[in-house]
């Protein structure tokens, strides 16, 4: 008895300690795997704010490359741009943290071709002799490594042929010809052929009493304007630019009141009509002064663009319609219409906002936001830039856009690269190259 007793105990210590480890192993295997890289799925919303420009999203992206996985955390964490919540519309979506990244020094180009860092040339004369235009600043910056003063800013129709079309096909989206059919191509860009659709301010050789140099104001929808009291600043510059959802009516004692130049793409202004007519957007700017600057990345921007300048139905496409386009006014004329040179586009990608995005197989989502492409268009063609509106680092202190009528904190996707703009911005004050406004 002394000795069996022992070996009971012993046979149930090992039978409780089996069933143990048989329950700790169970449970491991019904745990989710944790992988060396977390994967979020980008979802790239239909309605959102337009300053950071999620409603630029490409509207052809095919379902399985909106799942975005965080390939590139390796080297920067400082670059990285997440978004969570799902592809269903149901689903909540949350930011990312608001901490803003400290400036880092500008990146190095592209080697060429591998994003196609090589662009077409254009002789367009620049239109001032401006003794302090960016320009004869950016020897002295970091910038000037990057800085290609002659990539066509817009395009017209002496940029295509048959040529230039097989070049630029292979890049998709806003970044080349890849999603535009040849045909509509070709008979949209065979209209601009005046100098007012190749010259960014195609009026200032008329305009009495001109400066030496062409200063301009660039407007973002940041909620950082509101209650600025900025609108009479902004209203003296030479050239107003705006973008998007940019509501005037009520807001001009902050924003001002001109529109000179009205940066959108067709994707944008369609979301925006619908996202913000509550808040008093109705369209374009309908001005005398107001020029159209398309950022075109599919076929419906040259459908569009076309039937609005000649007055005549869209005959094809989501806008296919028996009438003419309404947005523009009733006497609009091809010589307000302008459009954003795919070269120019996939230039600012490449040399100044080359995100992490660039490296993963998803980089086709990603663009400079539309807002960015203004900014840096002005930085090329304007002697002297002022921004409004355009994130800074405590943008968490303010709500989305200026018009919102509830705090709504700034979003994060994966189709821009939100935190790396808002670093370029303040290296470009940081250079002297623009003066951007905040609020301190």
């Amino acid at each position: 008895m002394t000795v069996l007793m022992p070996q009971r105990k012993l046979m149930v210590f090992f039978l409780v300690l089996t069933a143990v480890l048989g329950f700790y192993m169970l449970s491991l295997s019904l745990e989710p795997k944790q992988w060396g890289h977390q994967s979020f799925v980008h979802r790239l919303p239909d309605s959102q704010n337009d300053r950071n420009t999620s409603l630029d999203y490409l509207p052809t992206l095919k379902p399985d490359l909106i799942l975005a996985h965080q390939e590139d955390q390796r080297e920067d964490k400082k670059y990285t741009t997440q978004a969570v919540g799902g592809i269903s519309s149901k689903q909540s979506t949350k930011p990312v943290s608001n901490r803003a990244s400290t400036p880092q020094e500008p990146v190095k180009p592209t080697e060429p071709d591998i994003f196609g860092d090589q662009y077409a040339t254009d002789g367009v004369p620049f239109q001032t002799s401006c003794p302090s235009s960016i320009r004869k600043k950016l020897s002295q910056t970091a910038f000037a490594e990057r800085f290609l003063g002659n990539v066509p800013v817009l395009q017209w129709a002496k940029h295509f042929s048959k040529k230039e079309y097989q070049r630029l096909s292979r890049f998709p989206g806003a970044h080349g010809w890849g999603s535009v059919d040849i045909e509509v191509l070709n008979n949209s860009l065979a209209i601009l052929n005046t100098s007012a659709n190749w010259q960014m301010f195609d009026d200032w050789e008329k305009r009495e009493n001109r400066s030496r140099c062409i200063r301009c104001a660039v407007i973002g929808n940041g909620g950082i304007l509101n209650g600025s009291m900025k609108g009479q600043e902004i209203d003296q510059h030479d050239y107003i630019f705006r973008v998007n959802g940019a509501v005037i009516k009520g807001f001009e004692k902050d924003v001002g009141r001109r529109t000179s130049l009205y940066t959108f793409s067709t994707n944008t202004l369609r979301n925006s009509m619908r996202s913000y007519a509550g808040v008093g957007y109705v369209g374009p700017p309908v001005d005398k002064e107001t020029r159209y600057v398309f950022l075109p990345d599919h076929d419906r921007d040259y459908i569009l663009m076309r039937a609005a300048a000649t007055h005549t139905p869209i005959t094809q496409g989501p806008e296919k319609s028996p009438k003419p386009p309404p947005y523009f006014g009733e006497d609009v004329t091809v010589e307000k219409f302008k459009m954003y040179h795919p070269d120019f586009i996939r230039y600012l990608r490449n040399r100044f906002l080359r995100s992490h995005m660039l490296s993963t197989r998803y980089k086709d989502i990603y663009r400079p936001s539309t807002g960015a492409v203004m900014l840096l268009a002005a930085l090329h063609t304007c002697d002297q830039v002022s921004a409004y509106g355009f994130m800074t680092s405590d943008f968490s202190k303010y709500s989305d856009h200026y018009y919102d009528k509830t705090h709504h904190p700034v979003h994060f996707y994966a189709n821009h690269d939100l935190r790396l703009e808002l670093m370029l911005w303040q290296q470009l004050h940081q250079a002297g190259l623009i003066t951007l406004y905040m609020r301190t």
